[in-house]
């Protein structure tokens, strides 16, 4: 980039080494960040702001674009404070770091810096003669010379016909009407206002030289306004002759919230014109509340130094030597957006596939409720039960009959029924029938069976 904050491209490149075969998109998303990255490092760019999209983490994401084009950009947590609230439709200046965020290849700008568009330009210049000043020392309350502690001469460098010397005089007017007032008329705006103020402060503090009356504090004041309302009292020229003043100097430019050069220079600093009479005019009563004002002015001073410090903090982060850590730890802060992202998703899907199953599992279990089996099992036991009863007593008889008609049939096949009819049995004295003569011839003694009895004889051969 040029000293007009142009962007300046190379005018030739050296041709990259062929590549030995196809790049992984990893290495080709790291390779067109670190050719734009080495190329362009930080910008300024202006444009409306569109599509803010902000995280629980506290990152925000938007676009910013112009008529025809737009860009994505990132602003972390980190880099937010100070920043004013972000919404669609802003004009606004950014300065950040150009970057490929590699997980999507998606060109971005990191945002360190973000201001209301037209602030820029004003801002910077005031910036680098508040550091010149403070380098040098102007700014060090060491330098800073004590009011006295009951004036009575007073000189007021302002316009005569503003509000600021007429609430100015009122407020001096009813709390201290001894003091004596001495107004120089300068204009309090406009180029060339810058050079009045500083003759009238440099005519008071060497009053016997140039015919002006000897005072015991000079005030420098007049009413608010925009940055170039007051971007006279900004110049070096006033704050290198309120600097150089014997005489203790009172700024009082503008509202609480305003701080310009002067009052940074100044020995002291009114929040307002009518707050600068109070001071001149305070009695040991009030010393409390002089003292409640000094803290803060402290505070607000305290302010403008972190402010300060957190700028110079800025330029040595853009640094080479910080500026890959804090890449990768931008890489990392967006991948953490987008798994938290991707994961609220699947959390969300799990939970309605589970809520959808749980809806068919409570229908399953209304329709087979245990009771409901318990019952039908019962029933179906008592069935069995029964059934099994019959078929036991059934079974039963049956077999009783059976038995009853084989016993049957045994009475009627079995030696006394055939003894009965008149019929005998031959058998030995070991009881073995002799089923013929020739076994009976054999024997010594038969036995003879008959229905009532039996005899023994012996056979006649």
């Amino acid at each position: 980039m040029n000293q007009q904050g142009i962007l300046a491209f190379p005018q030739e490149r050296a041709t990259p080494p062929a590549p030995r075969g196809p790049l992984t998109v990893s290495l080709l998303n790291r390779a067109v960040r670190e050719c734009l990255e080495g190329n362009l490092g930080t910008v300024w760019v202006q444009g409306e702001l569109s599509n803010l999209r902000r995280q629980p983490s506290g990152h925000q994401y938007f676009s910013l674009k112009d008529e025809t084009a737009q860009v994505s950009c990132v602003l972390f947590r980190s880099s937010a404070s100070g920043i004013p609230p972000l919404h669609d439709g802003m004009k606004v200046e950014l300065f950040g770091d150009i970057s490929v965020y590699e997980a999507r290849g998606q060109y971005q700008i990191v945002v360190r810096r973000l201001q209301l568009r037209g602030a820029g330009e004003l801002e910077a210049r005031l910036r680098a003669l508040q550091e010149k000043l403070r380098a040098e020392g102007l700014f060090d309350q060491s330098r800073k010379k004590p009011l006295p502690p009951h004036p009575v001469r007073v000189g007021v460098v302002t316009s005569p016909t503003g509000a600021a010397i007429r609430d100015f005089l009122h407020v001096l007017r009813r709390r201290a009407p001894h003091i004596e007032v001495f107004i120089a008329p300068v204009r309090v705006q406009g180029r060339g206002a810058a050079m009045e103020i500083a003759g009238a402060v440099g005519r008071f503090a060497d009053a016997e030289n140039h015919d002006f009356p000897a005072v015991d504090v000079i005030v420098v004041t007049r009413g608010g306004g925009s940055l170039e309302d007051l971007w006279e009292f900004n110049e070096e020229v006033l704050a290198r002759a309120m600097a150089a003043s014997g005489v203790p100097v009172i700024s009082a430019v503008g509202h609480e919230t305003d701080v310009t050069t002067s009052d940074l220079v100044a020995d002291v600093r009114a929040p307002t014109p009518s707050a600068a009479a109070e001071i001149l005019s305070t009695d040991r009563a009030e010393t409390i509340d002089r003292l409640r004002s000094m803290v803060r002015r402290i505070g607000r001073d305290a302010g403008v130094h972190v402010a300060q410090a957190r700028s110079q903090l800025e330029l040595r982060a853009a640094s080479g030597v910080f500026r890959l850590p804090l890449r990768r730890i931008g890489d990392w802060r967006q991948l953490t957006d987008d798994l938290h992202a991707r994961s609220s998703s699947a959390v969300l899907a799990r939970l309605a596939l589970l809520q959808e199953g749980a809806g068919r599992a409570k229908a399953v279990l209304a329709a087979r409720s245990p009771s409901a089996r318990l019952a039908f099992w019962s029933d179906r036991l008592a069935a069995l039960n029964r059934r099994g009863g019959k078929a036991a007593t059934a079974c039963l008889q049956q077999s009783r009959l059976k038995r009853e008609r084989h016993a049957h049939a045994l009475e009627l096949l079995g030696p006394r029924q055939t003894l009965a009819r008149g019929f005998t049995i031959t058998m030995d004295t070991r009881g073995r029938p002799l089923t013929s003569a020739r076994q009976a011839a054999g024997e010594e003694v038969i036995v003879t069976v008959f229905a009532d009895g039996e005899i023994k004889s012996a056979p006649v051969v």
